[in-house]
């Protein structure tokens, strides 16, 4: 349950490279267009640090592309419920006449998915059993043995804990990508968040994106026990809507809310660094001053203050934001709860105090200037985790009952056609 910020090394140097030089280039000309511009002209302003000229670096694009995507995965999870919901009653009816005329419930469709799964798995056991067959004797109870100890944990776990598997291997997928040498260089500018490489998309992207082994095994471990309650939070608000809205399965809704949860709120953070430069800069009574404090400043720092902000702009990638979302729902959803470390010592706690020592532990560690992980995204993700709290699950039902508002106006439109 890690967020990682990567300091550039080795292979990494040229994800920060190019900007530093750039802010070398731009920091010499300021302070020569500075002694230039003195013997020139007086004009107020003119002999602005490099930081001045520049300003700061825009974030309206990844607001407004998180604000978008946030909004798109909820709308496009409510109908993609809808959908699919409507489709289970559909098929509930071919098979038992009886559903036209009985009132069908939530359970019911569970009830009909779980009989499904179980056919379905029954049918892929028979067709390896049939497959195996052709192998030597002795190794069949061996393959039998392995596929029946996937299929049964796999039939018996809950919707939300298969979910939360899957997003798993998905994240194993793009660790895997990590460790293809030839990628490497595709893999940083894709799957990494630098919140100065211009590119929003990298929000989503490198939420699934881990790469070493400790880093995804932690993350791993953590949204397969605090992700599964999260989805159980948030079937079971919304089997408390009254009146009741048939809802099949809470997959979609879980995965907006994961997508959405992994907000980087480190880079409010850093826009606040690379401006401090100019709002710190010492004021001056009169411009022969200012040029004279400018010229005396620029040969001493303007190499090292550049190195130093652009290394402090780190890229950072990980699913901890959208863990920490869960984490913080699940405490407020069950705070009688209690946790413990999949590691010695693993004493048992209130989930209350666990999730207020994480908290702490990342408040701390900005406090201190920590760099191993990337606690804003931490403390982002626990944000919005309370936030989705107290307003996501009203949300979702102000969105799948528009829906099916819609769905009734269609229908009687085609009445009446």
């Amino acid at each position: 349950m890690v967020q990682i910020v990567y300091t550039p090394a080795g292979g990494d140097e040229n994800i920060t490279s190019s900007l530093r030089q750039e802010l070398d280039v731009q920091s010499a000309k300021s302070s020569s267009n500075t002694a230039e511009g003195a013997s020139a002209q007086a004009e107020p302003g003119f002999g602005a640090s490099f930081y001045e000229k520049v300003g700061k670096p825009g974030i309206a694009k990844q607001v407004f592309f998180a604000t978008v995507a946030s909004t798109f995965a909820l709308v496009f999870a409510s109908v993609q419920t809808s959908i699919e919901t409507d489709e289970w009653i559909e098929r509930m009816v071919a098979v038992a006449p009886i559903w036209s005329v009985k009132a069908i419930s939530n359970t019911d469709l569970k009830r009909a998915q779980n009989a499904e799964l179980i056919q379905r798995l029954r049918e892929k056991l028979a067709n390896i059993q049939t497959t195996v067959q052709q192998l030597p004797v002795l190794i069949r109870p061996w393959i039998n043995l392995i596929v029946v100890g996937v299929m049964q944990p796999y039939a018996d776990a809950s919707e939300g804990k298969r979910l939360c598997w899957k997003i798993c291997l998905l994240n194993v997928g793009v660790w895997a990508l990590w460790k293809v040498r030839s990628l490497r260089g595709f893999m940083t500018v894709r799957f990494m968040h630098n919140p100065l490489s211009g590119l929003s998309y990298t929000l989503l992207t490198s939420a699934f994106s881990h790469r070493t082994a400790i880093h995804l095994l932690c993350n791993c471990l953590a949204l397969e026990s605090f992700g599964s309650a999260a989805y159980y939070y948030l079937l079971r608000e919304q089997n408390k809507a009254e009146p009741e809205l048939l809802e099949s399965t809470a997959s979609y809704h879980f995965l907006a809310f994961f997508t959405s949860g992994n907000a980087k709120f480190r880079y409010p953070r850093l826009v606040a660094e690379l401006s401090s430069t100019a709002s710190a800069t010492r004021k001056t009574e009169t411009w022969a001053s200012a040029v004279a404090a400018t010229n005396a400043a620029a040969a001493s720092a303007a190499k090292s203050t550049a190195a130093r902000k652009t290394l402090d702009i780190l890229p950072s990638l990980g699913a901890s934001g959208a863990v920490y979302a869960a984490v913080t729902m699940t405490a407020l959803a069950f705070p009688d709860s209690q946790i413990a470390l999949f590691i010695p010592p693993s004493y048992p706690i209130n989930i209350q105090y666990g999730v207020g020592g994480l908290m702490l532990l990342d408040v701390i560690g900005i406090a201190r200037g920590w760099r191993l992980f990337d606690h804003w995204a931490h403390l982002g993700g626990a944000a919005f985790g309370v936030i989705y709290y107290n307003y996501g699950p009203t949300v979702w039902r102000y969105l799948r009952q528009m829906n099916l508002e819609a769905k009734i106006e269609e229908q009687n439109a085609r009445k009446q056609s």
